[in-house]
C-alpha cells in the first residue's frame, strides 16, 4: 500500500471513528504499517477491498481503532516539564494535600502506553520528594487502552533509548542492567498501580490533585470527543489541581474551565470555588 494510499484511507476512516487526520501526520506509517498486516491477514490485495470488508464486518471497525493508537514515548519526555513537575508543581500540591490533611497525593497518567510517564514521575517523587514529604504516600494510576502495552509496563524493562533522557543519577538509582536491557528495581514500582482503559470511556475513580494526559486526546481526538475528554479530566480533578497535556496540545474551545499555568508546557489548573 502507498503513503498516498494509506493517507486517503486514513482520512476517510478516521473521522468514522470520531478521530482526526492532522494529529496522525507524524505517525501515519506506523499505523499503515499495521493496517497493511491487517489487510494481508485478511487476503485484502488493495484499499477497496478492506473498505468493503469493514462494509460487511462491523466489528472490524473496533480492530481498525487499535490499529490506529500510536504510542511514542520515552522517561523524562519534555525535560522542562518534568523539571517543572518536580521543582514547582508536585511540592505545591503536596503542601496543598497536607494543608488538607490528607496522607496521599493522587495523580492519574491517562494514556500511560508502556509506563515511561508514570514511572518517571515515581523515580522523581522517590529521589527528590519524598524526604522532603514524609509523611505523604503517592498513588499513581496509570492507564491505556493497550493490554498488550500494559503488559510490558509491568514488566518495566526497557530499551537505552528509553532511558537516555533521565538524569543520570536518576537512572543509576532506580534501574539495573539485565539482558541488554534496564529494569526497574521493584521500589520504584510501588507507587504505580495499572489498569486498562479507554478514555472515551467513564472512569470511576476521582480525586486526583494531578492529570497527566500527553499526546493523546488533544492531538488525536476529534473535537467533539476532546470536549468530553477535557470535561472527564476536569470533574476527576481536586479544585486546584493540575493538568498536564503534551507541549504542542491546547484545549479545545467551549470546554470546561481550567485557568493557565505554562500554555508553552501544557500546564493548566482546576479553579477553587
Amino acid at each position: 500500500m502507498k503513503d498516498a494510499e494509506c493517507v486517503a484511507f486514513l482520512q476517510w476512516a478516521l473521522p468514522r471513528l470520531k478521530l482526526r487526520w492532522p494529529g496522525f501526520r507524524r505517525v501515519r506509517r506506523q499505523a499503515c504499517k499495521r493496517i497493511q498486516r491487517r489487510m494481508t491477514a485478511l487476503s485484502c490485495p488493495d484499499v477497496a477491498a478492506y473498505r468493503l470488508y469493514l462494509d460487511e464486518h462491523p466489528e472490524e471497525w473496533a480492530r481498525l481503532d487499535a490499529y490506529c493508537r500510536i504510542t511514542v514515548t520515552r522517561f523524562y519526555r519534555d525535560k522542562r516539564v518534568f523539571q517543572t513537575l518536580m521543582d514547582d508543581v508536585l511540592p505545591e500540591l503536596a503542601r496543598a494535600a497536607l494543608t488538607r490533611s490528607a496522607r496521599t497525593l493522587r495523580v492519574w497518567s491517562a494514556g500511560c502506553g508502556s509506563g515511561e510517564e508514570p514511572y518517571t514521575l515515581a523515580i522523581g517523587w522517590q529521589l527528590q520528594l519524598a524526604q522532603r514529604f514524609p509523611d505523604l504516600a503517592l498513588d499513581i494510576l496509570a492507564t491505556d487502552a493497550d493490554d498488550g502495552l500494559l503488559s510490558r509496563a509491568s514488566e518495566a524493562c526497557y530499551a537505552w533509548s528509553a532511558v537516555r533522557n533521565l538524569p543520570s543519577g536518576w537512572r543509576s538509582e532506580a534501574f539495573q542492567a539485565r539482558d541488554g536491557r534496564y529494569c526497574l528495581r521493584p521500589a520504584f514500582r510501588t507507587a504505580v498501580r495499572f489498569r486498562c482503559h479507554d478514555l472515551r470511556t467513564p472512569l470511576h475513580e476521582g480525586g486526583f490533585d494531578l492529570i497527566c494526559c500527553r499526546n493523546l486526546a488533544f492531538t488525536y481526538f476529534d473535537h467533539d470527543l476532546q470536549l468530553r475528554a477535557a470535561q472527564t479530566l476536569h470533574e476527576r480533578l481536586l479544585p486546584g489541581g493540575v493538568l498536564v497535556l503534551g507541549v504542542h496540545e491546547r484545549l479545545p474551545e467551549g470546554g470546561p474551565d481550567f485557568s493557565v499555568i505554562s500554555e508553552r508546557l501544557g500546564l493548566y489548573r482546576k479553579p477553587v470555588v
